[in-house]
């Protein structure tokens, strides 16, 4: 059975390369959403084993979700997405509970890294 996964942008672009490289890898892509509140919708429906979230987007930014994700299920695998200027961001996010990160633009062999190590320790 493969592994569910959540792909959080509110670039359409990021998404879809996002999704290219979970299908490759055999995992499920059960939601896309592009902004924190459908990622928390979202979250609730399908409870995947990982949500990729990015932290600046329009309405709920990534930060916010992710605490409320969290507050809802402590056990919830969250890797956030973000540019490299950003790492105050980065930090903020991992101390707010974010497993790892991931740097934009997407590396499909540091994408698949990142993710299998937070899915295989938690």
């Amino acid at each position: 059975m493969s592994k569910k996964v959540i792909i959080v942008d509110d670039a359409l672009f990021m998404r879809t390369m996002l999704r290219d490289i979970f299908e490759s890898a055999d995992w499920q892509v059960v939601a896309e959403a592009e902004d924190g509140g459908q990622a928390i919708a979202g979250y609730k429906k399908h409870r995947p084993d990982l949500v990729t979230m990015d932290i600046v987007m329009p309405e709920m930014g990534g930060i916010d979700a992710l605490k409320r994700i969290l507050a809802e299920d402590p056990s919830a695998t969250i890797v956030v997405c973000s540019a490299l200027g950003q790492k105050n961001l980065i930090m903020d996010a991992v101390n707010a509970g974010a497993k790892d990160f991931i740097v934009k633009p997407f590396q499909r062999a540091q994408v698949l890294e990142v993710v299998e190590r937070v899915t295989t320790a938690s």
